[in-house]
């Protein structure tokens, strides 16, 4: 499976790839209590123990650390396990930090959300003419994401300057009139970032360094390098035939302000902390910074309501690193999972804590009851179900076990809980199917990603 440094991310309304999954199957819904900590520790034991998961998990609520650990080994050669001080690349959860960045020059007066790009790059394509800054963060300025371009692979080795990144996409077609849908795109955070250093005459990092992390303490966070000795930073790994695997290399110059910075569970929390707590932006900016635009994407952040409550949240994937970071404003909840093992289980832990913290019922594909159907029972539900318009799920028959293919991704087969509820064991997914009033099955729904989002047969 080709691995980018960039998670993709969709919204409520729109469908995640079957292999970004989340959170497990939202059942039930109760009022907030004390989190069953003890629950918790046993879910991400789990990922641990089944070899999906290594790195770090931290979950904190009302400032009180509830769960603090590090899993699996930072080097496997040496054996050197993790811990919470080991220092992880982020990939697209370095976007937050582009986005607060930028605010933060607006609140100075260095610029305006709604200024249009060609503002500061006169040069930039006619086809530009209309996008503004607010389209970058937001993710829909048609822009078509760089890392998706056929050379993409061939070319992450080599250091590129921001221009030259700039350079790579300026003169494509857009895939859309700006403004008017969400797609996500690398793309825009790299533009972003060439625009901070154009606007504030400082680097990228520079000005991160001294307008972010220095002020709040983030020792632990900063741009990654390829070159510099970084204490207690966790190498990165690739699942392989044989087990993990060295991840391949990739110059941090490339991912830059949509993909390029490391940290560790207790910078974050100290992040969540300051952001949320309005140590960062002003309100004004804030709100806007977490105020969704199109498809729950707000500025560098993913805004949800899962279970009746307010989820703040993005994820990240780069080679040899999966991230993510989730915040519940009305239970003041942080919960963070970083790997130095590529895979799901980091968004999939966050997910399934965050539903533990709400009361709502986990359930993880292991201790899941499959039962045995007959080929009869299953030949109804074969047929292609359409999901987006253009993702759809193919589900198939084989023998006696259902199959299930989505749109450019492998087939995984599908286990039965009930007559009419089966469950994916790649990823924490589930799949219901409905019959109409003349008793032929009419569509399906996906239970993933804290969503119930329906496909109808075609």
């Amino acid at each position: 499976m080709k691995r980018n440094w960039c998670a993709w991310i969709a919204a409520a309304g729109a469908v995640m790839s079957l292999l970004s999954a989340v959170a497990a199957k939202a059942q039930e819904s109760s009022q907030a209590k004390a989190p069953d900590v003890a629950r918790m520790a046993q879910i991400v034991e789990s990922y641990a123990k089944s070899g999906q998961f290594m790195g770090s998990v931290l979950v904190a609520q009302n400032g009180r650390v509830l769960l603090d650990k590090g899993y699996g080994d930072a080097n496997l050669e040496w054996q050197i396990p993790n811990s919470p001080e080991a220092k992880f690349r982020l990939g697209s959860m370095t976007k937050q930090f582009t986005s607060a960045c930028i605010l933060l020059l607006e609140e100075r007066g260095k610029l305006s959300t709604d200024d249009l790009v060609k503002k500061y790059l006169p040069d930039a394509p006619a086809a530009w003419d209309k996008i503004t800054i607010y389209n970058l963060l937001t993710h829909t300025s048609g822009i078509p994401n760089f890392t998706s371009f056929p050379d993409y692979h061939a070319t992450e080795w080599k250091p590129t300057t921001p221009a030259e990144l700039v350079a790579r996409f300026e003169n494509k077609p857009l895939d859309f009139e700006p403004g008017t849908k969400f797609s996500y795109s690398n793309s825009n955070y790299v533009l972003l970032g060439y625009l901070l250093e154009k606007i504030s005459g400082e680097s990228y990092q520079k000005f991160l360094q001294e307008n972010i992390f220095d002020p709040l303490g983030m020792k632990d966070s900063s741009y990654d390098s390829n070159t510099a000795i970084i204490l207690h930073r966790a190498s990165g790994y690739t699942p392989g035939a044989q087990g993990p695997e060295n991840a391949g290399y990739i110059d941090m110059s490339i991912p830059f302000a949509a993909g390029a910075l490391y940290s560790t569970t207790h910078d974050l929390l100290t992040w969540e902390g300051a952001l949320f707590g309005g140590k960062v932006l002003s309100a004004p900016e804030l709100k806007k910074m977490t105020t969704p635009f199109k498809d729950n994407y707000a500025c560098g952040l993913l805004v949800q309501t899962i279970s009746g409550h307010q989820k703040i949240w993005h994820n990240g994937g780069i080679e040899g690193f999966n991230t993510g970071m989730a915040y519940f404003p009305d239970l003041k909840l942080t919960v963070i999972a970083l790997a130095n093992l590529n895979g799901e289980a980091a968004d999939e832990i966050v997910g399934n804590l965050g539903d533990v913290a709400l009361g709502v019922k986990v359930l993880l594909p292991s201790e899941r009851k499959e039962i045995s159907l007959p080929a009869s029972a299953l030949e109804p539900y074969v047929g292609t179900y359409q999901i987006a318009p253009t993702f759809s799920i193919a589900v198939t028959l084989d023998g006696d076990r259902l199959m299930l293919q989505a749109t450019n991704q492998p087939k995984f087969p599908l286990f039965a809980e009930s007559p009419t509820e089966f469950f994916l064991k790649v990823v924490d997914a589930q799949i219901e199917f409905f019959k109409n009033d003349q008793g032929k099955v009419a569509y399906l729904v996906l239970h993933q990603n804290g969503q119930d989002i329906k496909g109808m047969k075609q």
